[in-house]
This record gives structure tokens, C-alpha cells and sequence, in this order.
């Protein structure tokens, strides 16, 4: 299977991201992302080294499957099931991340990369992945869905290091994902306080901790 199909999968999950107003569908599209960024080592051809064989399967089982376990069971402790009044509408979210991804390729043709890149939707999926993850990330009030927007982000940075996993070694890739779930751990623990304080995830109520 072709890195390219697989990179332009990722680059529309992208886009039903950020159209959903459904929770649990969000993650599960940030499951199938994860997924998708699972293989994509394998389809560039990287499956002869070990130390990527192990990353691959790094990322297949943390973004995957633990890090979505936690995010259902937070959507079942905190009963949310829609982002109902998002700063930025879903309308203007798609045409927000059809612009930026827009500009990802034409940003792309304009960067230094080194010669004989194999694969053509590496870096500009990368860049679009990172602003449709910002997006999110600043455009939904609910907290859950601020941290599906921070695992979206965090898989741009992921398709930005496979340009050098053959040099990266595997303590730099396996610290990315450790990152990735002390993230998510901590971001548990603000919505549960943010839960117990005021029987919401609304972030808006955080105003209300001002002197």
C-alpha cells in the first residue's frame, strides 16, 4: 500500500474531525489516525529495521488503544456526548482546515528539504495535521475535546519525525509518546477537577477562578 494513500486517509480524517460535534466519534477518529500513522513506517518501506518495527508497534498500541481506553472511560465518568457550543462553528472549522491544509501544500514546496524525499504528502500532511490539531485545540470549550485536538496536534509532530526515523533513534521516538500519555494523564486529571469543581468540563468556568 502506497505512504501517499495513507497520508492522504490521514490528511481526511483530518478534515471529519473537525465536523464532528459527536465526542466519541472524534475519538474514534483519532483512533483510526493513529492507525493510519501506525502503518505508514511499514509502507515507506521501513520495516527492515527493528528499532522502527518497534516504534510502529509503540504507536499502534498507545494511540491506537490506551490512550482512546482512557478518553471513553472519561467521556463515561463525565456523561458528555456532543461539543454543543464550540467557539468556532463546524462550518467555518471545514473551511478553516481546508484553508490551512491549502496552505500546508504550498508551505511545503517552499521548505529546504533534503534531496531524494520519498514520499510527496509527508511534510505538507504534517503541517496540516499540526494546524487542524491547534484548531480544535482552541476552538472547542469542552475539555475532552481539547485533548483530542492536543493528540492531533502531537500526530503532526510524529509525521514530521518520520522524515528522519531512519536516523532518529528509539529513545526519541519512544520520549515522543511518553510525552504524548503524560499529556493525556494530566489533562485526565484537570477535567476531573474541573468536573468536581463545577459539575461541567466547560473550560469557560475557569474564568471563574480569578482573584
Amino acid at each position: 500500500m502506497s505512504p501517499d494513500f495513507l497520508i492522504a486517509l490521514t490528511l481526511i480524517s483530518n478534515f471529519m474531525l473537525v465536523a464532528t460535534s459527536r465526542v466519541n466519534k472524534a475519538i474514534q477518529i483519532v483512533v483510526v489516525q493513529g492507525v493510519l500513522l501506525g502503518l505508514i513506517p511499514l509502507a515507506m518501506g521501513l520495516g527492515k529495521y527493528f528499532h522502527i518495527l518497534l516504534v510502529v508497534l509503540a504507536a499502534l498500541v498507545v494511540k491506537g488503544w490506551l490512550i482512546p481506553f482512557l478518553l471513553r472511560r472519561a467521556i463515561r465518568e463525565v456523561h458528555i456526548q456532543r461539543e454543543v457550543d464550540p467557539y468556532i462553528g463546524y462550518t467555518v472549522s471545514l473551511m478553516l482546515c481546508a484553508l490551512g491544509t491549502g496552505l500546508s501544500l504550498i508551505l511545503a514546496h517552499m521548505l529546504p528539504l533534503k534531496a531524494g524525499t520519498p514520499v510527496v504528502l509527508l511534510v505538507p500532511a504534517a503541517l496540516a495535521t499540526l494546524f487542524t490539531g491547534f484548531l480544535v485545540l482552541v476552538s472547542r470549550r469542552k475539555a475532552l475535546t481539547q485533548v483530542v485536538g492536543y493528540l492531533v496536534l502531537e500526530n503532526g509532530i510524529y509525521l514530521f519525525g518520520l522524515l528522519l526515523v531512519e536516523e532518529m533513534p528509539l529513545l526519541v521516538e519512544t520520549g515522543i509518546l511518553l510525552d504524548l500519555f503524560v499529556g493525556v494523564f494530566v489533562m485526565g486529571i484537570v477535567i476531573n477537577h474541573i468536573r468536581n469543581a463545577f459539575d461541567s468540563t466547560d473550560t469557560r468556568h475557569l474564568a471563574e477562578l480569578k482573584d
